[in-house]
Formats: structure tokens, sequence, C-alpha cells
């Protein structure tokens, strides 16, 4: 199963790479847009929840690294839910092989 990396910036500018265990993230999140925090949140649940699926139906069991990455995701969106036109942005969407997919 190909595992990839996606770089965001929060919206106090802090920069985070986060892990899918599969490219179903470039299904969901673009390099370079800005996304309204919760638009951010639900394409990344969506994404990591499929993604950690797709490891259950192959390995028996769900991705403890996708839902670990999701509730860290989870934990650092709760800090800007009363923040104004918060914003997540994509910055790069990453290959261990192949660095940034775009």
């Amino acid at each position: 199963m190909p595992e990839m990396r996606f770089r965001i910036a929060w919206p106090d500018g802090a920069e985070e790479e986060c892990y899918s265990p599969s490219l179903v993230v470039c299904e969901y999140l673009t390099e370079g847009v800005a996304y309204p925090l919760d638009d951010f949140m639900g394409r990344a649940r969506t994404a990591l929840t499929i993604a950690s699926n797709r490891v259950a139906a192959k390995y028996g069991r769900p991705c403890s690294l996708a839902l670990g990455q999701l509730a860290r995701l989870e934990a650092r969106a709760a800090r800007f839910r009363d923040t104004p036109r918060a914003e997540v942005t994509c910055l790069a969407l990453l290959t261990p092989d192949q660095g940034s997919l775009r």
C-alpha cells in the first residue's frame, strides 16, 4: 500500500507534516490550497478514515498511524475553533520515494 505525507500550515503559521498509509489524501487535498478549518478537517477526517479502512481490509485491523494522525489534527484544530476565518493550507503532497506529487 503506497504511503504518503502531506505538509500543512495551521492558521498561526505553524507547519506540520502529516502521515497517511494511502494516496487517498490526494483526492481530498490540493497542494497550495487554503481550506477553511472545518472544511479541511472534514476532508482530512474522510481521507484518513478511508486510508485506515483500506489498511483494515488488507491486514485485518485499522491503521493506528492514520487514526493517531487524525487525533492529532483534531486536537490541534480545536485550538482554532474560535478564530475567525481560520484556514489550513496544504503546502505539499509527498511520497517517500518521489517527493512532491504536484
